[in-house]
């Protein structure tokens, strides 16, 4: 099994009831770049989400309602990748926090972006971002 190359930071911490919500090498085509090749084709690219979402105080009672769903999260995600054209990863990653900070459990966001055919000799390039809700 590859190891991960993704940073380790605590997004869980028990002492504050903050949960660990994640989304693990999403991987989509979409239609970014500024170049006219990258306008024309689409290329693949690498999504992770870390979400540190607020836990709920009242019980979970097994029912997907209470607690932030990753499907749905992976879902959005794909609306937005699947929305148009995009020039920047900056600008991919940015869009997707804001998707996220929309839920109001969700305290903190960080979302990686890699484009996995950009650049020879490379696994991938791109960038990763953090946001808080304000």
């Amino acid at each position: 099994m590859k190891a991960s190359n993704l940073t380790p930071l605590k997004f869980a911490d028990g002492s504050r009831s903050i949960r660990h919500v994640f989304i693990r090498d999403l991987v989509l085509d979409s239609y970014i770049g500024v170049y006219n090749h990258e306008k024309n084709h689409p290329q693949k690219i690498r999504i992770n989400v870390d979400l540190s979402v607020i836990e709920n105080t009242k019980m979970l009672n097994d029912d997907i309602n209470n607690v932030v769903c990753y499907e749905k999260i992976a879902a959005a995600i794909e609306i937005i990748v699947k929305s148009g054209h995009v020039h920047l990863v900056e600008t991919l990653a940015e869009n997707i926090a804001e998707m996220s900070l929309q839920d109001a459990r969700i305290l903190c966001v960080r979302v990686r972006v890699e484009k996995l055919e950009a650049l020879a000799n490379t696994a991938s390039v791109g960038i990763e971002i953090e946001r808080y809700r304000k």
